[in-house]
């Protein structure tokens, strides 16, 4: 006769932690729970900083870049359709989106290259103080009532290269193109060496930078910033503040470098004034 192979109830457990189970068995499925140890490690601590009201606060940061991207496609979208229509208008929204962008990648790459100082004041929408606002309303306003009290008459003209297209605009193009890929180049090559202050104390880490465009230029920021300034004034077409723009910045450079070569002679002495002599700064009269 055959055996019945069938097992009978009584030989299957009916629940796995039940006391007929192993104990081991139950050890092991209340095991799986991660619990703390002796050798787990506790999660970093946040810095204070990056607070709301905090000088890195992340909401702060993440509501500027919010508004400055806004700000940005906004101004290209109402540049192109201005200029569409034939307006010389366009200048104004185009000399919004340029400062949108500049104060942008002030912080992107004070982010990406010089991480430790990337606090709000990187974006320097407040940290140049009021004149620095007035100088930019000064400037679109210019751009403005001058469209509306000569609209058909050459306030600013050089010339003009093609249908709508004045030399000066083309020039005021370029001068900001370099001016500004001069400067976020300097930002990035100097790295932790860069700062958005003078600075009176040498840090162990400092050091003097002498590659890449600081082999050319010893100030390349500032010559960066210089000549897109003036590029601005020429594409909106201003003379006013085209003149008290190169008056306001050749003066506020002049005074800046000479303030802040006495400290680097200090800090690198005869390396620092042998790099001065094969070196220049690109702003006229500044040497």
């Amino acid at each position: 006769m055959a055996q019945n192979t069938t097992p009978s109830s009584s030989s299957i457990p009916l629940d796995p932690i039940l006391p007929n189970s192993s104990s081991s068995f139950s050890i092991n499925r209340t095991s799986s729970v991660t619990m703390p140890t002796s050798t787990s490690k506790p999660p970093p601590s946040l810095d204070p900083s990056n607070y709301p009201n905090g000088k890195k606060s992340l909401a702060g940061i993440s509501l500027r870049a919010f508004l400055i991207g806004t700000t940005l496609g906004l101004s290209i979208s109402l540049t192109i359709v201005l200029r569409f229509l034939e307006t010389p208008l366009w200048r104004i929204p185009f000399f919004l989106a340029s400062l949108a962008l500049f104060h942008f990648l002030e912080y992107y790459v004070t982010a990406a290259y010089n991480t430790r100082y990337a606090s709000i004041s990187a974006f320097l929408l407040s940290s140049n103080g009021w004149a620095y606002n007035v100088a930019h309303i000064s400037a679109a306003l210019e751009c403005l009532l001058a469209q509306r009290f000569w609209p058909t008459a050459a306030y600013l003209n050089w010339g003009v290269l093609a249908p709508g297209l004045k030399i000066q605009v083309v020039l005021g193009l370029v001068f900001m193109i370099i001016g500004q890929v001069v400067r976020t180049l300097a930002m990035a090559q100097a790295g932790s060496n860069f700062n958005h202050t003078v600075q009176v104390e040498r840090k162990e880490d400092h050091s003097l930078v002498t590659h890449g465009i600081y082999a050319v230029l010893r100030h390349p920021s500032y010559f960066g910033f210089f000549w897109w300034g003036l590029g601005t004034q020429l594409v909106l077409g201003n003379v006013v503040c085209f003149i008290g723009y190169t008056l306001v910045l050749w003066r506020f450079f002049s005074s800046r470098i000479f303030r802040e070569e006495k400290f680097l002679i200090a800090f690198f002495g005869e390396d620092y004034v042998e790099y001065k002599k094969r070196s220049w700064v690109g702003i006229p009269g500044i040497h």
